[in-house]
């Protein structure tokens, strides 16, 4: 991670000019105007880089044209945010870089960056290379993304209605843990901690059912119920001792499960890695299913915060 740029803490947002950016921005300022953070607006250009054998790598520098062209995008971006949230203190900054690269390279672990599921790598066709992704898979910090205007208007934030998932994992942990404190920092918040016991079996259930065998559905709900009372005992602390919350412990896809209790939530809480997953190479796919389908935005906690500790 390349030293930060800007001060910390402060909210990133990447823009583009499309709609889907727009709705991000306008979910980012009301952000740092809550917490009375300033405002980070990045556009980036994405040029490519130039290779030689003789010098190391470096950024193919922008015609006029379209450094003009970026420079309109961060002055109308900043306007807006102005007008939504008087007295927020607004940065902007033209990046070279590909939209990714670029937050990461100005972020850090005391910082959130968020950015829209359209425009800069559409993060609901679930590809690889998608800003959302990459971003979320090796940023140090929360990861927010907000779907495309239009499905859901962005709140003001106060009161709200948070849904994490858990499996028992670190990354779920502190998804949970950020749930919690956001919720404290919220008067009137609730989390609901959502835990699917769904376990596929590596032989066919419908045959070994109509012979006489039933799933050993008391253990795995029982286990359920250990899992989520141990994971918040962890991360209850004073501040968060007074914090509404409730379970869902389903047999569901952990993927559907999600989406479906976080459809009128305010927010879905995730970790980047679930259980058994490859430590800090790509995001989970139950991650990744969860940003495909959610129609609310959803933060993705970091992966790689916890090797800096």
């Amino acid at each position: 991670m390349a030293e930060e740029r800007t001060p910390s803490p402060k909210v990133a947002v990447g823009v583009d000019g499309s709609d889907s950016a727009r709705g991000a921005l306008e979910w980012a300022a009301a952000e740092a105007g809550h917490r009375g953070l300033p405002l980070y607006v990045v556009h980036a250009l994405s040029m490519p880089l130039v290779m030689s054998v003789y010098t190391t790598p470096t950024r193919f520098h922008p015609s006029q044209e379209i450094a003009e062209q970026g420079r309109r995008v961060l002055d109308e971006s900043a306007e807006h945010a102005r007008e939504l949230r008087p007295g927020l203190r607004v940065e902007t900054e033209l990046a070279l870089e590909d939209p990714s690269q670029a937050l990461l390279l100005r972020t850090g672990r005391r910082d959130m960056v968020v950015v829209g599921s359209r425009g800069l790598g559409s993060v609901r066709t679930a590809l690889a290379g998608s800003c959302g992704i990459r971003l979320s898979s090796r940023a140090e910090c929360p990861v927010v993304v907000v779907p495309r205007r239009g499905e859901r208007p962005v709140q003001h934030p106060g009161p709200e209605r948070i849904v994490v998932g858990v499996d028992g994992s670190v990354d779920s942990r502190r998804a949970l843990d950020f749930a919690m404190h956001r919720a404290a920092a919220h008067e009137g918040s609730s989390v609901v901690v959502v835990h699917s016991w769904n376990v596929p079996l590596p032989f066919d259930t419908e045959s070994l059912t109509a012979s006489g065998w039933a799933p050993p559905d008391d253990l795995l709900e029982r286990h359920s119920e250990e899992l989520v009372s141990g994971v918040l005992a962890e991360v209850v602390d004073d501040a968060t001792e007074g914090v509404d919350v409730s379970a869902v412990r389903t047999r569901h896809d952990p993927v559907e499960a999600l989406v479906e209790a976080g459809a009128d939530a305010d927010l879905i809480a995730i970790g980047s890695r679930g259980m058994g997953g490859l430590r800090g190479l790509v995001l989970g796919s139950v991650s990744q299913g969860v940003l495909h389908g959610a129609t609310v935005p959803v933060a993705v906690l970091p992966r790689h915060a916890a090797e800096n500790e």
